[in-house]
């Protein structure tokens, strides 16, 4: 079964604003490796779409932060996992039973110690 990571792109993404340490390789590095992957954040659904666009990257999935709950909803995964530099991010994550990760931690450690099915 497939694990999924929802970024937070504003202070997580190099694409936000501002930007954070999260590059765009590390999402695409995911997707490689059979992640789900999508964002999660307070800008539009339109916004979040139009970056991933613009970035080249097709994820499986953008909500409103205080809608991740509803990707648990749709994506039946081993794991779900966000990424996020704020104790908002923490707040929604946890809510929604993911697992979160800031960004002292990152994306690395989860992308080499996870083998996706």
């Amino acid at each position: 079964m497939a694990k999924l990571i929802s970024f937070d792109i504003d202070g997580t993404l190099e694409v936000g604003d501002p930007p954070g340490i999260i590059t765009l390789d590390m999402v695409r590095k995911a997707k490689e490796l059979g992640f789900w992957v999508g964002s999660c954040s307070d800008r539009t659904i339109s916004t979040q779409q139009r970056i991933w666009r613009d970035s080249g990257i097709s994820v499986d999935f953008t909500v409103l932060k205080h809608q991740l709950s509803t990707v648990k909803e749709q994506f039946e995964a081993e794991e779900y996992y966000h990424i996020g530099d704020t104790d908002l991010d923490r707040h929604y994550s946890e809510r929604a039973g993911f697992s979160f990760l800031s960004l002292d931690v990152g994306v690395t450690p989860l992308l080499d110690s996870h083998s996706p099915s």
